[in-house]
């Protein structure tokens, strides 16, 4: 083991100690465990993870994962990929083959009720295109949206009706709302970033993250043509997305990045009001963008398009303007998320500057995450999230469960 990585190793063990026990839930608040993103379901892939990697007792991980499933899950219209059935669901995909058994009842209860949310969705969705109304984030998106349902089922099920009916949906959403509604992409939301409204948004907004924008889906989309899961028009879908992304870089001295949203203002005047990009991160920034781009490339066998996008994300990830907003060691939006997307990309890369990004990125993380980390626990944006990277890189190797399949980078 190299010292960065054992230095990492250490860091490790101090952060799973501060996750040894699962606490419950607040009273009025009796959903949190289910939360991926802050409860003990997302706590729960880090025990899993270090089970399989470092092998020992699987108690710690069945104590976490029994305390996110203790109360009545839901699988109502408002869960998604990182709250309720999908991420109880989705955590149990994580879990080795040796113990399976253990959780094959409940994962097959929890699975017909998520592809029956599924289908519910797709319906809502379609009618709402019909009534050509603007969407929200919570109808594609990755944390709650459909994005993040076929996430889901591209683990489970691939050649389901339900994944099939999920990216159909996506085709039509990246299709004018209206021809006379001067061209405003199909995944325009009807609110501002914040889900609220706001007067430098009035009508709405673009986004181009991977968590709430148009980056989830084209990740989704690449990762099942990748896989070879595909509907019709789904190219098409994929280049439409891509073109829309070209149309919207910006260059600057320091490489190509992109706006985190566009106002109304700003799509009729063609320019960003963005002067310059911001962080980085995996959830809004040029991480994520860049290897949504790189895998579409890969899936489309199109060269030139993964090659401005391995460039994109090494000339981010080297800049010291840029890498100085960074902030925290969080999956969303900090280091463990431009590492663990960083590692991914590299082991696709034709670039060979990427390769050096890994050992780089991984010794920054260690370094910010030895000063004790976030004080949240979760998975998203705590020292969950943390860890999981760091076990990345104290072992060298990616996951074995493939707990990064949630920000669709694998």
């Amino acid at each position: 083991m190299t010292a960065p990585a054992a230095t990492a190793a250490a860091i490790l063990e101090q952060y799973t100690a501060r996750l040894t026990t699962p606490a419950p839930p607040p009273p009025n608040e009796p959903w949190a465990a289910q939360s991926l993103a802050d409860g003990a379901a997302g706590i729960s892939l880090l025990h899993a993870e270090m089970a399989s990697r470092f092998g020992g007792s699987w108690r710690a991980a069945h104590q976490w994962i029994t305390a996110a499933a203790a109360g009545p899950l839901t699988a109502a219209d408002t869960t998604g990929l990182f709250l309720g059935a999908p991420a109880i669901g989705f955590l149990l995909t994580t879990v080795p083959p040796p113990f399976q058994h253990l959780y094959d009842p409940a994962r097959k209860t929890l699975h017909q009720h998520i592809t029956d949310l599924a289908h519910r969705r797709v319906d809502a969705a379609l009618t709402r295109v019909r009534k050509r109304d603007l969407p929200t984030f919570r109808e594609y998106d990755l944390f709650y949206g459909l994005t993040g349902l076929g996430t889901y089922l591209l683990r489970t099920e691939p050649e389901g009706t339900a994944l099939e009916r999920i990216l159909q949906y996506l085709v039509t959403l990246t299709r004018p709302l209206a021809p006379d509604d001067r061209g405003l992409p199909g995944w325009w939301v009807s609110h501002d970033p914040a889900r609220g409204e706001s007067p430098h948004f009035p009508g709405g907004h673009g986004n181009f993250g991977a968590a709430h924008g148009i980056t989830g889906p084209l990740l989704l989309l690449a990762q099942a043509l990748r896989r070879g899961i595909t509907v019709r028009a789904h190219r098409e879908a994929m280049w439409t997305i891509c073109e829309h992304l070209g149309d919207w870089c910006q260059n600057s001295p320091a490489g190509p990045w992109w706006p985190e949203h566009i106002s109304r203002r700003d799509l009729d005047r063609g320019r960003p009001h963005h002067n310059a990009p911001a962080r980085p991160s995996w959830c809004y920034g040029t991480t994520g963008i860049a290897r949504a781009g790189q895998l579409a490339g890969l899936a489309l066998r199109a060269r030139d398009l993964q090659a401005f996008y391995e460039d994109a994300l090494f000339r981010a990830l080297t800049d010291p303007v840029q890498l100085a907003r960074v902030t925290d060691t969080g999956l969303c939006h900090g280091w463990a998320g431009i590492y663990q997307t960083a590692v991914r990309a590299a082991a696709d890369a034709i670039d060979p500057r990427l390769r050096v990004l890994p050992k780089r990125l991984g010794t920054t993380l260690a370094a910010q995450a030895q000063s004790g980390g976030p004080p949240e626990t979760g998975l998203i944006n705590g020292a969950a999230g943390t860890a999981l990277a760091l076990t990345t890189f104290a072992s060298q190797q990616a996951p074995i469960t493939g707990w990064d399949a949630c920000l669709l980078i694998n």
